[in-house]
């Protein structure tokens, strides 16, 4: 297992395309969205600016690219190619191939939030507390855990030619319905109901709440940890299934 999780990782970081759309990307956007926008102006309903607000954002933009993006190709394809098939014949269990996927997308995912907070922090002079800094760090790095199940469930639920269009649907349907885009705020009534229920919606709020010197909202954390139950359980189940038809 140990072996497998350093190949993983070694391929990833080799991935110079996937590297840029995981780690730079979030941060260009966050220039590209924060970077007129007043550093003092509150964004209504939030309490926070929309340079935060952002920050937040494009962070876990940043790692929700790098476990669910990144699991899913890389599951649907090795299983087309025989990969998946021959890795079952050694001694690694199900749960180690598994879990070196979901280290390997780790491991690219803490860079991708370092990034933008540095690119925050200096180019929108956001100023926060040491312990907000290791909370909000801690809080993403840790939430990206959902996702990355969400990327395993879908590795094994589609095949390798169906795997990217179906991912960036799910990618880009639960970025922007989330917020992770643009404030909620901002969305219609009907479709603030609608969001605050989303996975990437919640996902974001842990940050948020850190920023305005709060601790995660019980709803939030409980919202993430039941999708994470769903993915999990999914991808547990589409993993078992595909073992059966080998």
């Amino acid at each position: 297992m140990k072996t497998l999780v350093k190949l993983e990782i070694t391929r990833t970081l080799r991935n110079k395309k996937f590297m840029f759309f995981s780690v730079l990307y979030p941060a260009l956007l966050f220039v590209i969205i924060a970077g007129g926008a007043s550093e003092k102006e509150i964004v209504e309903g939030t309490g926070l600016t929309l340079p935060l607000i952002m920050m937040v954002s494009m962070a876990s933009f940043g790692a929700i690219t790098a476990v669910l993006v990144g699991n899913s190709e890389r599951i649907a394809k090795e299983r087309e190619k025989g990969w998946v098939r021959q890795l079952r014949l050694t001694a690694l269990p199900g749960r180690g191939y598994v879990a070196a996927k979901v280290a390997s997308a780790a491991v690219v995912s803490l860079p991708s939030i370092l990034v933008v907070f540095a690119v925050a922090a200096g180019v929108k002079h956001v100023r926060l507390d040491a312990w907000q800094w290791g909370a909000l760090t801690g809080s993403i790095w840790a939430g990206s855990i959902v996702f990355a199940a969400l990327g395993v469930a879908l590795g094994y639920l589609v095949s390798g030619d169906a795997v990217r269009p179906v991912t960036m649907i799910v990618y880009f349907a639960l970025s922007i319905l989330g917020g992770l885009w643009m404030p909620t705020a901002t969305f219609p009534g009907w479709l603030q109901s609608i969001a605050k229920w989303t996975p990437t919606h919640a996902y974001a709020a842990l940050g948020q709440a850190i920023e305005g010197g709060d601790a995660p909202h019980l709803k939030d954390v409980g919202l993430l940890l039941a999708y994470l139950v769903l993915f999990a359980g999914s991808a547990a189940w589409l993993y078992r299934k595909d073992t059966r038809k080998a």
